[in-house]
């Protein structure tokens, strides 16, 4: 059986430059004590900078990768005959955004016939990115990005989005397991999962596709390991866990009991 082929390093690199420029972007929004924050439908928050974000993301895609299909947060979903998907959350972690919280990223990512593809990471506030193509490796501008070699749930980092969605017998077993339950969420916890940082992020019930689309490529290039709580690589499920890999399936069992 042949082995799938790797993601175009063109499209990788176009991908990166995407991410970095959309979300310096946002930069001039930041910090804006006048900020208008308005709320959709779902009850989430949205600016003018997500959208403003998205619609740059959106123009640059059509240019570079014309007829792909795209699936964004802020203006939906649209098919096209290219063979490729694209992933958009202009703003991952509004809430922290509007607030002047500077742990906000902006995430994309790419999938192929053959499945994730392209995932990239970038964090406007911090000036940090990760980013990651199947079979091309996990790379921040410093280098090689690699999970942690962190081997035991005692004393472990594990980050999440909101501990309050986790319920109390989840927290109690996950708690009790040792583990050091740390707050840093959002894009910015799977960031440091890939980056080595923290050990694991477990995300409960709060997220959609355009949220978890970066990760397989990105956790599993960087050596780690990226599933829903059946212990299967899906972004189409609000609850997912991020991790260095060898802690993972004792994730799994605290998390479901």
């Amino acid at each position: 059986m042949s082995e799938t082929p790797h993601a175009s390093a063109d499209l990788l690199r176009a991908t990166v430059e995407i991410a970095r420029s959309a979300g310096d972007m946002t930069l001039q929004w930041f910090g804006n004590a006048d900020l208008a924050v308005e709320t959709k439908d779902d009850g989430s928050p949205v600016t003018e900078a997500d959208k403003a974000a998205e619609r740059y993301i959106r123009e640059q895609i059509e240019r570079v990768a014309p007829d792909s299909s795209l699936v964004g947060e802020e203006e939906g979903s649209s098919q096209g005959p290219s063979g490729l998907t694209w992933y958009i959350d202009p703003i991952d972690g509004t809430k922290g955004f509007a607030r002047g919280v500077p742990l906000y990223a902006t995430l994309i990512a790419v999938e192929d016939e053959h499945g994730p593809a392209i995932g990239v990471i970038h964090l406007p506030a911090t000036n940090e990115t990760v980013w990651a193509g199947r079979g091309l490796g996990c790379h921040t501008p410093a280098g090689p990005a690699r999970v942690s070699k962190t081997s035991s749930l005692a004393g472990s980092f594990v980050t999440t989005s909101s501990v309050s969605r986790w319920g109390s017998d989840v927290y109690g077993r996950v708690d009790s397991a040792g583990v050091d339950i740390r707050g840093w969420g959002d894009g910015y916890g799977f960031f440091m999962v890939a980056t080595g940082r923290v050990d694991a992020m477990i995300d409960l019930n709060g997220g959609s596709p355009w949220d978890y689309a970066p990760l397989p490529v990105i956790i599993s290039e960087a050596g780690g390991r990226f599933s829903c709580l059946s212990g299967t690589s899906s972004i189409s499920t609000p609850s997912v866990i991020a991790s260095n890999g060898i802690l993972h399936d004792d994730l799994l069992r605290a998390v479901n009991g």
